[in-house]
């Protein structure tokens, strides 16, 4: 089947009270690792590429190796740029074939951030490609979003509606207490559950959107950290809480962190026990495996969305 927008999935999502995983690539072992666990699970799909991940692996590569992944499984899959910081970035992605594009105008004053999406969204729909936008700010750091914990700012349910209207995206990432990157909490973890249900209850059957939600699986910083640099005090979102929004109307969950450190830690034990190992197959196989490994966990035990993609063929 051809790559697809996101409105069904987010609309069977919402329905199904689960959501759809939007996992970040790089390269080819991370895209195999993904749609083997997606394909296993029968799960639709959302694989996002940022910018610097743009940048890094050529967008027609990335393309052709998504492509790849739709002939081998015939998964309802959707090809989405994540946080999109112009309207000519965005352009140049839904032109390249993007199904799904993110326009991030969250640093910008509140009828700033209303224009820009609002030109995203026009050019968008007229090519049947669906828009996210953002409304306040994570903290943290992942390629070229860096925001500190004294800037970052929760979403105001009110200012999300008005936001919505007046814009008509197709769904809309919130702020409630995640943040990018490995070092999300310095307390116990904490999201605003009040806040998203909100704004949930102002948006109703309307698909929002997590950013900053890996985890940051211990088992993983531990091989990191046992052989390599060291990641001290590393904490994620918890997978019950991640759970339970999608509950409250959240339909799309984004992990990053998570795999870097799955692909990083099989790498690090690899050349560490066998230093002189110099086929790159023999380390990046076990970092695709690992990347298997957890994002078949998180369709299945975290967010639900095993079995998605039967009502999307």
């Amino acid at each position: 089947m051809p790559l697809m927008n996101t409105v069904q999935m987010f609309k069977d999502a919402y329905e199904g009270k689960y959501a759809i995983g939007a996992f970040n690539v790089n390269n080819m072992e991370i895209i195999q690792g993904i749609v083997s666990a997606a394909k296993k699970e029968d799960s639709a799909l959302i694989l996002q590429v940022s910018a610097g991940a743009r940048k890094y692996a050529n967008p027609i590569y990335l393309r052709k190796l998504v492509e790849a992944a739709i002939e081998e499984t015939d998964l309802p899959i959707a090809l989405h740029l994540d946080h999109g910081d112009s309207f000519e970035l965005c352009k140049q992605c839904i032109d390249d074939g993007f199904t799904s594009v993110m326009i991030d105008g969250s640093a910008l004053p509140f009828e700033e951030n209303i224009r820009l999406t609002k030109q995203v969204v026009e050019y968008a729909k007229e090519r049947g490609v669906s828009v996210e936008a953002e409304l306040g700010k994570l903290a943290g750091v992942e390629d070229e979003v860096n925001v500190s914990a004294e800037d970052a700012t929760y979403t105001d349910p009110d200012q999300a509606v008005e936001f919505v209207e007046r814009t008509g995206v197709d769904s809309l990432a919130i702020a409630i207490g995640t943040s990018h990157g490995a070092y999300k909490f310095s307390g116990e973890p904490k999201l605003d559950f009040a806040r998203l249900e909100k704004i949930s209850n102002l948006l109703p059957m309307y698909p929002l959107v997590l950013h900053g939600a890996s985890s940051v699986i211990p088992e993983y910083v531990e091989l990191c950290n046992k052989y390599g640099g060291e990641i001290p005090g590393a904490k994620g979102v918890p997978e019950e809480m991640l759970r339970k929004a999608a509950t409250f109307g959240v339909c799309k969950i984004n992990v990053d962190t998570d795999l870097r450190m799955a692909m990083t830690a099989a790498i690090r034990e690899v050349l560490a026990t066998q230093p002189s190992e110099f086929d790159p197959r023999k380390y990046l196989a076990p970092g695709r495996a690992n990347i298997e490994k957890i994002v078949q966990h998180k369709i299945r035990n975290v967010f639900g969305c095993n079995g998605s993609a039967l009502k999307l063929k």
